[in-house]
């Protein structure tokens, strides 16, 4: 059975995404950047054949230009605990791989590798620099409280989450969530590095 890549994604709108961002470079530029790196990951794991995708959207009913043919569902209420159980649960008799949609590192490499681990080990983790995680995936019969009295939004995150598994996990590569205008720029200089300097001419 092909894993599901879920994506919990929020809905593209200005001053409601990327806000922490937005304060630094501005509520447009941070929106465009949520917007180019959801559409960018949704599409590049809805054109291989290995996964099956679904996103995990909120607003419950929103509707997201440019991923035509993607299904969806709400996240509904509660905490992010309370709503990745739910996304866990609708398809709980196969392997479920849920990431974030602002990691522009993430790519279909790291869903694969994902996909591999859980056919060794009943979860793994892809770790975010700042203590939480971008990736977290599990097989079947999966930990019913695996969410639970997790500190969300600290550098516990991770280890929390970890802790309530109670069980040996896998980890991908740590990748940076950009969250400020620090990680931002160094985001972008790795895409537009500088220029090598012009050798120096002899004699």
């Amino acid at each position: 059975m092909k894993p599901m890549v879920i994506i919990f994604a929020r809905a593209p709108r200005l001053g409601q995404v990327k806000t922490r961002l937005g304060r630094a470079i501005g509520a447009r530029a941070a929106l465009d950047f949520h917007r180019s790196t959801l559409l960018a990951l949704c599409r590049a794991i809805k054109r291989d054949r290995r996964f099956e995708l679904s996103l995990a959207v909120t607003p419950d009913h929103a509707f997201i230009a440019g991923l035509g043919g993607v299904s969806r569902f709400g996240q509904k209420h509660g905490d992010l605990g309370a709503r990745m159980q739910r996304a866990f649960d609708r398809f709980a008799h196969r392997p479920v791989i849920l990431v974030g949609c602002d990691i522009p590192d993430l790519g279909v490499a790291h869903i694969k590798a994902a996909a591999a681990a859980l056919g060794r080990t009943r979860a793994v983790f892809g770790p975010a620099r700042d203590g939480g995680y971008y990736l977290v995936g599990f097989a079947p019969l999966r930990p019913a409280c695996a969410f639970k009295s997790v500190r969300w939004s600290t550098s516990h995150a991770l280890a929390d989450t970890q802790a309530n598994i109670r069980r040996k996990t896998a980890r991908l590569e740590p990748l940076d969530d950009i969250d400020d205008q620090a990680a931002f720029n160094a985001w972008k200089s790795r895409l537009n590095p500088p220029p090598r300097a012009a050798a120096c001419r002899s004699g």
